[in-house]
């Protein structure tokens, strides 16, 4: 029997933070819609180098390669914003920036999960879901 973290998002930022720390670039874990939204975010701007979606009972497994230059990952940090017991909720005008632009953050828009540059270039605000950089 598996046990089922309540925080989808979560528990994805930890598996790829675990990842990291053991000096892996591969991860495995069992997928959602919103898991999927927030890779595919992840790989356009360049922090994931591709992810598949394997086919398993019950569930489907989403495998995720990070990006690496070198031998160093493309991600230095990575953090969940938004949380169950507080929410963080911003318009398109206070969508923060993260290491002077050189990071980003995702936020689940009503048009979707995208970047904080896409949601300013759309004017519009919503949950803000990750930090990385």
């Amino acid at each position: 029997m598996s046990i089922q973290s309540t925080d989808q998002i979560a528990d994805l930022l930890t598996r790829i933070r675990n990842c990291l720390m053991v000096g892996k670039n591969e991860v495995y874990l069992p997928t959602s819609k919103l898991k999927v939204a927030v890779v595919e975010a992840l790989k356009n701007s360049g922090y994931i180098a591709d992810y598949e979606l394997v086919d398993n009972e019950p569930r489907n497994i989403l495998h995720i390669t990070i990006t690496e230059s070198g031998k160093v990952p493309a991600i230095h940090e990575i953090e969940k914003v938004s949380k169950p017991g507080r929410r963080v909720y911003v318009s398109a005008d206070e969508i923060p920036k993260v290491k002077s632009g050189r990071g980003l953050v995702l936020i689940s828009t009503s048009k979707g999960v995208m970047t904080g540059r896409d949601a300013v270039k759309s004017r519009l605000g919503g949950e803000i879901l990750v930090r990385v950089w």
